[in-house]
């Protein structure tokens, strides 16, 4: 078939890729366990749900604004300003199907052909598609471990040509679990003021940081880059509803507008009853957020103290969301099983099919000779999980 040329340059999604590679090894029979996605194990919490059943058994079921429900976006704006210092009217958030269509909505309104968009890498695997997507190019910067996996305001600068229009910025992160502190962010906030480019803040991991970490919004450091910033947040990793698939962004009005004109022609608007669901989510349930953060932080303790004795293996210690990004470098050049392990994409599917246990390689975000785990699951099958991948870096390491 003659597809467009964006149609064959685009590279799936690859934590959707090998979870999809997952279930069928599970609906074959076989005892996988599954690190890569980036998915609460926790059910949705019950009043959401009694929520959605009292949204459909009323009959609430029909098209609603392109931009949101009006109880939605309002509740969007009461916690903005509660949780994160920040004032938006209402009019100035837009409800989406997933903070990933906030972020391309947002792409897609301030980004187009000879623009570039930078991006620090590791990074989470859809940033650069979504900016290929938009004509623009992505400009990947490399801020590894010994940056602690952050961009620096003189890495930004130095990265940046008289075409740069956006910085991604995302924190906690996905995929490494870096917090940017409030001073790292300040100095971000002046170098993206002074170069004149647009912030696109992913803030979808807010509710979980550890280690005494604060999560702090750029867009709240003052006025003039309040302007410059579209804030990007969702009900998905803070109230276990990712199936639910909303999403919300605020920002300037003349930008949510664009936004709201893109997504009325694309996918109109977010599912009626979920949105009812969302208000509920964010008008309540402090205790159950709090509870699911403090059994993440218990997993990843557990998790850093056990991967610490695997050989092959070295982890910083995340402070936000619920990965671990360990490097495999000691693994890597090595042979098992007849194969040799040159990459950790090689090595990501060694552990799958040997081991059974599924994870990400560090090239799906930028950054070859990592892999990314996701402690979203049970203490117990984490432990098994761990077991099966030190058992097998011990093989390798041993020669197979």
């Amino acid at each position: 078939m003659d597809l467009s040329q964006r149609a064959r340059e685009l590279a799936p999604s690859a934590t959707l890729t090998l979870d999809a590679k997952v279930k069928d090894m599970v609906r074959q029979g076989q005892d996988v366990i599954s690190l890569a996605v980036g998915e609460p194990d926790y059910d949705t919490p019950s009043y959401i749900k009694a929520a959605a059943v009292t949204a459909i058994e009323e009959g609430f079921t029909k098209y609603t604004a392109a931009a949101g429900i009006p109880e939605l976006r309002s509740a969007i704006a009461a916690k903005f300003k509660r949780e994160n210092g920040l004032e938006y009217a209402p009019s100035q958030v837009v409800v989406t199907s997933g903070a990933k269509q906030a972020c391309y909505n947002a792409l897609l309104a301030l980004c187009g052909a000879g623009d570039e968009v930078i991006i620090p890498a590791p990074y989470w695997v859809s940033y650069v598609e979504q900016v290929k997507l938009t004509s623009a190019t992505p400009v990947v910067v490399d801020c590894g471990a010994g940056a602690g996996f952050k961009l620096a305001a003189a890495a930004l600068k130095k990265a940046a040509t008289r075409r740069a229009k956006v910085l991604v910025l995302n924190s906690p992160s996905n995929p490494t679990g870096a917090v940017y502190a409030a001073a790292e962010l300040k100095e971000l906030a002046a170098a993206a003021l002074e170069l004149g480019i647009y912030v696109i803040s992913d803030e979808i991991y807010e509710r979980l940081v550890y280690d005494g970490a604060v999560h702090v919004s750029i867009a709240s450091l003052g006025d003039d880059i309040k302007r410059r910033t579209v804030v990007v947040n969702g009900v998905s990793k803070a109230y276990a509803m990712t199936g639910w698939r909303i999403g919300y962004a605020a920002g300037e009005p003349d930008v949510i507008q664009a936004m709201i004109d893109i997504q009325s022609h694309v996918t109109s608007h977010a599912t009626s009853i979920a949105q009812r669901a969302a208000v509920a989510a964010l008008s309540g349930g402090e205790a159950e957020i709090l509870a699911m953060a403090a059994e993440f932080d218990r997993r990843r303790r557990l998790a850093l103290e056990r991967l610490a004795d695997v050989p092959g293996f070295t982890c910083a210690r995340p402070a936000g969301a619920f990965y671990l990004f360990p490097g495999v470098t000691g693994l890597l050049g090595r042979s098992f099983g007849g194969r040799r392990l040159e990459s950790s994409s090689d090595l990501a599917l060694a552990l799958l099919e040997e081991a059974h246990v599924g994870v990400v390689p560090g090239e799906a975000f930028g950054a070859p000779g990592y892999l990314r785990l996701s402690y979203a699951l049970s203490r117990e099958r984490l432990g098994q999980a761990l077991d099966r991948i030190g058992s097998f870096a011990t093989r390798v390491m041993e020669g197979g």
